[in-house]
Formats: structure tokens, sequence, C-alpha cells
């Protein structure tokens, strides 16, 4: 969720009954405080801060998450050994984000309080190894006792059904609050993930670190690299700095990239985050009694 998810989506997440998740992956230290203080002033319920552990700035973030008392942390691309001691000798709770049965039982070794496993139907980065949600949410059931929260491919209230069905106790969305109201995306690419049909992503880059986009003119670029068989260093040329930036916040819908879901095809709608919220809890308290 870098460069949509900030103080506004958050605190209107955290204040529609959800857990409000700040991304700090496209944050310098001092933007991150700012957008902790400014949810805090919005929101009296409990919100977090997701830090991917590769991040450049991972330890002043760290700091200043202790500093400011943030009791949630989601960790993501990185060992959660590293940080987890930290964080809960402090009092906070570590969430980390797998793809695979292998790396949450490490998780649950390093202590961590629960685990996102995310399926590679999910926008942005992913993991290698493509096991998709429905495959991945019963096999880490299986394989660990701590809270399971499912992510990938999930924009409805069947659908958080049917995660729980398979063993979640949660489900973590992005894509949907992407194109929310309180996104701070770019109003271009939230009319583009409108205007996205079944199949317009893919995860691509896959020799760098894989990441699910939609198709336009950079990723194209990429594939057609691929394809003439360019190495690490000529994908990373091309790559180049700032391109997420450009896509998902400046709008750059041809040379930017833009990290989006599987279900940016079904979102039709700009939606405030309370609404959103609210139609996931009708469909899923509906889809309950018709099960039954």
């Amino acid at each position: 969720m870098i460069w949509c998810s900030g103080w506004e989506l958050a605190s209107a997440v955290s204040n529609s009954g959800g857990l409000g998740i700040i991304g700090s992956g496209s944050m310098k230290p001092e933007i991150l405080e700012m957008h902790i203080r400014k949810t805090r002033n919005a929101t009296n319920h409990p919100f977090a801060v997701n830090v991917p552990l590769i991040y450049p700035y991972a330890k002043e973030i760290m700091e200043i998450i202790a500093r400011e008392q943030v009791k949630i942390v989601f960790t993501s691309a990185g060992n959660p050994k590293i940080w987890t001691p930290y964080l809960q000798e402090k009092d906070i709770k570590v969430v980390h984000v797998v793809a695979s049965s292998k790396f949450a039982i490490k998780c649950e070794e390093a202590g961590v309080d629960a685990v996102v496993a995310e399926g590679f139907e999910a926008g942005g980065h992913n993991g290698r190894e493509e096991t998709t949600t429905f495959t991945l949410i019963p096999e880490v059931r299986k394989a660990v006792s701590i809270p399971l929260i499912a992510a990938g491919g999930i924009a409805t209230g069947r659908g958080l059904l049917a995660a729980m069905v398979l063993g979640a106790d949660a489900v973590q969305l992005g894509s949907v609050f992407a194109a929310s109201r309180e996104s701070s995306a770019h109003i271009s690419f939230k009319k583009k993930i409108l205007e996205s049909m079944e199949g317009e992503t893919m995860l691509a880059i896959k020799k760098l670190i894989p990441v699910r986009l939609l198709k336009n003119e950079f990723f194209h670029q990429i594939e057609n690299a691929i394809d003439i068989g360019s190495g690490r260093e000529e994908l990373q040329d091309i790559l180049g700095k700032g391109r997420a930036k450009k896509g998902m916040f400046e709008g750059d819908l041809v040379e930017g990239e833009l990290e989006i879901g599987q279900v940016s095809s079904m979102i039709k709608e700009i939606l405030p985050a309370k609404e959103i919220i609210r139609t996931i809890v009708q469909e899923f308290n509906l889809a309950k009694t018709q099960i039954i």
C-alpha cells in the first residue's frame, strides 16, 4: 500500500471498525512520524504501521514507532527475528507477512504474534512461490497455531467468509482501499483501477523481485526485456528509481509502476472507506445466513 495508505486512509479504516495500517515503505522517517501523529489525532481507535524490513530507513522507522507508542506493527520483506524482540519488549504486537507455510513456521519460531498469509493474487510485491490464497491459507493454518490473517484476492464479504472457512481468523485488504476516497493514490490511478478488466494484472519483474502490476507501457518494456534475455542489471536500469511513485502517486499511467491486485477488476466505484467496510460486513453476514 505504498503511496496509497497514509494517515487519512488509516484513520478512516480504524474509525469504521477495521484496523487501519500506515504504509511506511514510501515514507522517510520524518514523514512517517507526521503520519502517525495525524492518525492519532484523527482516531481514538488502534492503528498499525507496515514496515518492509529491506527498507533502508527500517532502523529509524522502528525507533519512531516505539517512541510514538504505536501498538501494532506489520513487518514484511525480511527476517522477523531481527525486530520482533525489540518491538515486543516495548509492548508492540508484531505481525509478519509470508507467502508460504515454511516461512509461517519460521515466524512462529521467531515469536511473532500473528502472520499474514498472502496469496499471489495480491497487488504489489509478492512471493516467488506463486501460491494462490485458497491453497495457501489451509496450508498455513495446518502449519502454525498463532492467529492467521488472509490476504490476496479478497475484496468482498463473500471473500472474507471464504477465507475464514479455510482457517483464517481475519483478512487484510489492500486493492479495494487503494481506490478508496481517502487513499493518497493519484485520481488517474484510481480511475485506471476502475477501468481494469479481468486478466489485466500480472506478476512481473521476477528476476528482481516479483510484483503484480497493471499492464501498461512500462510493464511491456520489462516483459520485452525479459523475452530477449536481459539480465538483472539491465532490468534494474529499466526499472530505475521512483517508478511506483510516478505511477500511483503522480498518476503517470504510461511510464509508472501501477501496483494493484487481481481484484482490481471487481472495483467499480471510488467509495469512502466507511462505505467499503459497511458493504463488506453486510455481505459477509448475508452470506453466512445463506450457507447455514
